[in-house]
């Protein structure tokens, strides 16, 4: 058995489902790969997010220790969202889900001409 924020899990895959439960928090971390950024470049940044979606998703991924989030004490106040030592370990999880994604175009579906989406994978 597993125990971690305030559950018990009987596989470590059901943890990584209860986080990662939604649409947003992937993305989000994703993002967040090209190091610190701010709310309003998140919001940017986030296809289709909602600014009281990603604001709770920030607050989750806080929550579960795979973001962190400083305030600086200014004026307007300045906030920053980057990646934890533990959310950094996400990185070759993602590597690897983009790397499928283009594999799973390539054999069942076909490329536009646009991508927002960018690989990230400098190693930190």
């Amino acid at each position: 058995m597993y125990f971690v924020n305030d559950k018990e899990y009987k596989c470590s895959v059901a943890i990584a489902q209860d986080i990662f439960n939604d649409k947003w928090k992937l993305g989000i971390i994703w993002h967040l790969m090209d190091g610190e950024k701010r709310y309003k470049d998140l919001f940017e940044e986030v296809l289709d997010i909602t600014q009281k979606t990603l604001t709770v998703k920030l607050r989750d991924l806080e929550e579960k220790q795979l973001v962190k989030r400083v305030v600086f004490p200014e004026i307007p106040p300045k906030v920053v969202y980057s990646l934890t030592p533990i959310g950094e370990k996400l990185r070759p999880v993602l590597k690897e889900m983009f790397e499928w994604g283009i594999e799973y175009v390539k054999e069942c579906g076909e490329f536009t001409q646009d991508a927002p989406c960018e690989a990230k994978f400098v190693d930190k």
